[in-house]
């Protein structure tokens, strides 16, 4: 009988009495993450003070590495390894004062048995609130309990009781007393019909969404399976970024010139320098008009419905950035693209929808609005925003959604109101401009398909994106990336902290509607849609979902 050696199984430690254990997840770029450390040293020391004034102690469970000069688990393997060393049963916070990638902390996640708390401090500045709502949606997509925290500094009397209540309970319970379900529609109205009418046409004659690589930056739960898109009628054409790549250097410097032209005939005005390393430059722009033309000739070869550029994180070491074709892709006026012998435009008069990021939920959502929009005989132009931050003005919480590279020019009120400006060397090695500009101020309708309990959900609601002095604009550009576009956005009946508590996501879907009654019939012809693909509709805040006589 043959004897073999067995692996020995790993025991975690046991846990101590009154301890908290922490981790910190991060970036996968290294400059990111040393110049986000000192921010992320500050939350954790915050955090710190207020549970040990509770009572507790604190352990980090795993080093700063002095060498990489931060202490962020940095990939997935970095975080199976830190695992192995916390006590399953272990009370655990994952301290987020930064972005980071939820796939270096979701294996040690899922298996951890103790109570689960994700924070973030309360700041525009570095992203934590969108690292902590993207873990947030990937911890909902594996099924996973844990609870969500935002502070400024933890010094206040709500962040300090709902510590103490996590503490001695294990969860920690917010309102959400917002959410809905959808009630039943009269299907006699013409919206509810449409919607019912335009998603029977999706599952009977099917959709492609074009994915040019998944799981951008680990965003877990951007990706959403096959199994919950075939019944919708929505299939994927898997891509490869390599193949963009080639297809680039097939585009002539004279068919991307011709883009540039374009632009500057629509007002759209170029932050252009000589210095590549630091500055945005006529060859950037000339790559990323290529990257355009060559994504719309690779969406016409596959006949794409929607198509989704993930950029990081080997096409950030190759080509400038995608967001400007990403940007223009969305918007109904646009730079014509014809096939590669010149005899056809393509996708002529409309937009090609793109989910940047590939983030999946946004893929479905936007499908469905250009659909809807379109056949209302309303700009169908949609984009995706991050959830960034806010603060009140004038007596109103008004968020700040700010996408990190481009929106439609529609949503600025057109290219002359757009601007370009080179992404922050810190993510872009390679430079390439945004489409920027400040969203003009009209009626949206802002929503989240995302994945909970094993199947698809979608929450919608109603919002007004708002004007603001200029200089208050430029204090919030400032407090954030003044690069990146920006919506000032105040939800219908949804507070700051019912939104933080219910959203599944980093990203949230925007498109306007010219006025309040036609938003609210856009919205209940999208519910309609939804429901009739058996998708689980949630009404967020005050939405008028009952047409009216």
């Amino acid at each position: 009988m043959t004897a073999y050696t067995l692996p020995e199984l790993h025991r975690p430690p046991a846990a101590e009495p009154a301890t908290v254990y922490t981790v910190a997840s991060g970036d996968l770029r290294p400059a990111a993450n040393v110049t986000c450390w000192p921010t992320q040293e500050k939350l954790e020391s915050d955090l710190a003070a207020a549970l040990t004034d509770l009572g507790r102690k604190v352990r980090r469970g795993h080093a700063v590495d002095e060498a990489k000069g931060h202490g962020f688990i940095d990939s997935q393997r970095a975080g199976i390894e830190v695992f192995k060393h916390i006590p399953k049963d272990a009370p655990l916070i994952v301290v987020e004062a930064v972005w980071q990638y939820s796939h270096h902390v979701l294996a040690g996640l899922r298996d951890h048995q103790g109570p689960i708390l994700v924070v973030a401090n309360w700041s525009g500045e570095f992203p934590g609130l969108v690292g902590l709502l993207n873990l947030a949606g990937s911890l909902t997509k594996a099924g996973r309990d844990y609870s969500v925290l935002w502070s400024a500094d933890f010094t206040d009397e709500w962040a300090r009781e709902s510590l103490r209540t996590w503490l001695e309970t294990g969860t920690l319970a917010h309102d959400t007393s917002h959410v809905r379900p959808l009630p039943p529609l009269p299907s006699a109205d013409p919206e509810t019909a449409l919607g019912v009418a335009l998603a029977r046409q999706l599952r009977e004659e099917k959709a492609i969404i074009g994915v040019f690589d998944e799981g951008c930056m680990g965003m877990y739960n951007a990706i959403i399976d096959d199994e919950f898109l075939n019944p919708l009628g929505i299939y994927k054409e898997r891509l490869s970024q390599s193949a963009l790549v080639a297809e680039m250097k097939k585009v002539s410097d004279e068919e991307a010139q011709e883009v540039r032209a374009w632009l500057d005939r629509a007002g759209m005005t170029f932050h252009t320098g000589t210095d590549e390393a630091t500055e945005l430059t006529d060859a950037q722009l000339l790559s990323q008009f290529t990257m355009y033309i060559a994504a719309v000739r690779i969406a016409d070869d596959f006949g794409l419905d929607a198509v989704g550029i993930q950029y990081q994180q080997g096409l950030k070491d190759t080509v400038p950035a995608s967001d400007l074709a990403e940007g223009l892709l969305n918007n109904v006026q646009r730079p014509p693209v014809r096939s590669r012998d010149g005899a056809r435009e393509l996708y002529p008069g409309a937009p090609l929808p793109h989910f940047n990021e590939v983030d999946e939920g946004v893929a479905v959502d936007s499908l469905v609005t250009n659909r809807i929009w379109t056949a209302m005989g309303l700009d169908p132009a949609t984009t995706l925003h991050d959830i960034r931050w806010g603060e009140e003005y004038d007596g109103r919480f008004v968020w700040v959604f700010e996408i990190s590279g481009s929106v439609p020019a529609s949503h600025n009120g057109g290219y002359d109101k757009s601007y370009s400006m080179r992404q922050p060397p810190m993510f872009f090695p390679l430079g390439g401009g945004t489409l920027s500009g400040v969203s003009k101020p009209g009626e949206i309708v802002w929503s989240r398909v995302f994945l909970m309990d094993g199947r698809l959900h979608v929450d919608l609601g109603r919002a007004t994106s708002v004007e603001l002095p200029e200089e208050e604009t430029r204090r919030r550009l400032d407090a954030t990336n003044h690069q990146w576009p920006i919506m000032h956005a105040v939800l219908h009946g949804v507070s700051r902290d019912q939104f933080m508590a219910r959203h599944r996501a980093n990203h949230l879907n925007v498109a306007y509607a010219p006025d309040a009654a036609t938003a609210d019939k856009a919205l209940r012809a999208k519910a309609a849609f939804f429901a009739e693909l058996g998708v689980e509709v949630h009404l967020c805040g005050d939405v008028a979902i009952q047409p009216q006589p």
